[in-house]
């Protein structure tokens, strides 16, 4: 796989690597996700008690997310960068939200802090990437070797 090109594309990668751990953690050891997140494990489920199904969706989902955002690093996609750090902030604001309305364990504040941290730290990543651009005078897509570059050997 091919290393990030830009501080964007390294804020993608790191989150990347984390939602494709943390997803593997849910599908593999879900009583430690669950600890993780402030929530009870039980010895035992009650019937209709679906915690467990939720949890598996919920951790395949981080899964392919990991695999979504390494693509979009590798690439340096930065249309899909702009795109997560709306999107990011939305989660933040949705799971704080559950926390102060006690929907959640406070403890889960920590995932909602990570989503706004995260849309914070591409936001600074692209905006840096295109403050380098403009300082070298060169197409913000060159500097961030975007899959829309031309190759290296083209002439511009």
């Amino acid at each position: 796989m091919r290393l990030p090109r830009s501080g964007a594309g390294w804020t993608m990668a790191v989150f990347g690597v984390l939602a494709l751990v943390l997803g593997a953690l849910g599908l593999i050891w879900p009583e430690a996700q669950l600890r993780m997140l402030g929530f009870e494990t039980p010895a035992e489920r009650a019937p209709g008690d679906y915690t467990g199904t939720f949890l598996t969706a919920s951790s395949m989902a981080s899964f392919n997310m990991g695999v979504y955002y390494l693509l979009a690093a590798a690439t340096e996609w930065r249309p899909f960068y702009r795109f997560t750090v709306w999107f990011r902030l939305v989660t933040f604001t949705v799971f704080s939200i559950a926390v102060l309305t006690e929907v959640a364990p406070g403890r889960f504040f920590s995932v909602a802090a990570w989503e706004g941290l995260g849309a914070a730290a591409t936001a600074v990543g692209l905006w840096w990437d295109a403050r380098r651009a403009a300082t070298d005078g060169t197409p913000e897509d060159a500097v961030a070797g975007s899959g829309s570059v031309p190759a290296a050997d083209t002439v511009h």
